[in-house]
């Protein structure tokens, strides 16, 4: 396990953290934003945007690519309060560090983000947090955006299907955006998965759901990415009840996860972890269809310890 100042896509100020299985490369010169998580041997999952990368204090909000932590619901103001600046950070012994985005904002919402690596596994833990220093309520959720490398795939488990009349109540729900249209080819909406493709569209789309499965996967070229996060029954969440979302355009794809909506007094905050791994070097499955991919799948789920 090491930790070291790396230079990267034009930064000179960046965190890496690694061990023999994944490292993590962590900008502290704008955020707080993770760049990149690979494996030993692998590229990035994460999207850059080249143009925007090695530069900071622009007066607009960036989108920059990797990971970062936004505010919920999604309002021109504050979700895009830009966060261009270095950040405040404190190395936490032996593989973790926090980031700080102090609150020196109109709203006086202070951010941190606490990133931390497995000392054995590819396992990366991630705790967005939010802290309301203002001296007014205000009602915010913690939203956690990681935007993966393009030509890829999520892949969105499905609770198992029930039957009529034993079952009357619904058990899930589909949220859609104004722009997304369902006949995209995209998507693929089936009894185990939905998947959503990057690429074969230039307009943007998006779903959210009120996602009991916990993980959410991403297939790139030469990896599985999954992320494992909680939904807390009878709390209220943003979006018409969200605790995940997936946008897509034409650059590239969003799997994104939020905490419930809290009206913060002040001094209070609000916060949701989410948990990454990553596989390299797997064999692809034969197809896509729902039965194959199925079974290709739960293997590797099952190997990273997630039921």
């Amino acid at each position: 396990m090491t930790a070291k100042n790396v230079p990267l896509a034009g930064w000179h100020n960046n965190l890496e953290i690694q061990n023999d299985h994944a490292a993590v490369v962590i900008s502290l010169d704008v955020g707080p934003r993770i760049l990149s998580y690979h494996t030993a041997h692998g590229s990035n999952v994460f999207k850059n945007f080249p143009d925007q990368l090695g530069k900071s204090g622009e007066a607009e909000w960036m989108i920059r690519g990797g990971h970062r932590l936004w505010i919920a619901p999604e309002q021109e103001i504050l979700s895009y309060l830009p966060d261009n600046d270095p950040v405040k950070h404190e190395l936490l012994p032996p593989n973790g560090v926090r980031l700080i985005n102090d609150g020196c904002n109109p709203f006086h919402v202070r951010k941190e983000l606490t990133v931390s690596l497995a000392e054995d596994s590819s396992e990366v833990t991630v705790q967005h947090r939010a802290i309301n220093e203002g001296s007014e309520p205000i009602e915010i959720a913690t939203w956690g955006l990681s935007v993966m490398t393009p030509g890829g795939m999520a892949i969105i488990p499905q609770p198992p299907l029930g039957s009529h009349p034993q079952d009357l109540l619904p058990n899930r729900n589909i949220v859609l955006w104004p722009y997304t249209d369902l006949s995209d080819g995209r998507y693929r909406i089936g009894r185990h998965f939905i998947t959503l493709t990057q690429g074969g569209g230039h307009f943007p789309t998006k779903i959210g759901l009120a996602h009991r499965m916990k993980w959410v996967a991403y297939l790139t070229k030469d990896a599985l990415f999954v992320k494992t996060f909680d939904y807390v029954e009878g709390e209220k969440y943003p979006d018409l009840g969200c605790n995940f979302e997936t946008f897509a355009n034409h650059e590239m794809l969003e799997v994104e996860s939020l905490s419930p909506l809290r009206a913060l007094l002040p001094g209070q905050a609000v916060e949701h972890t989410e948990k990454w791994y990553l596989l390299g070097g797997i064999s692809k499955p034969h197809s896509l269809h729902e039965d194959e991919l199925e079974e290709w799948i739960e293997p590797l789920l099952a190997q990273l310890g997630i039921a």
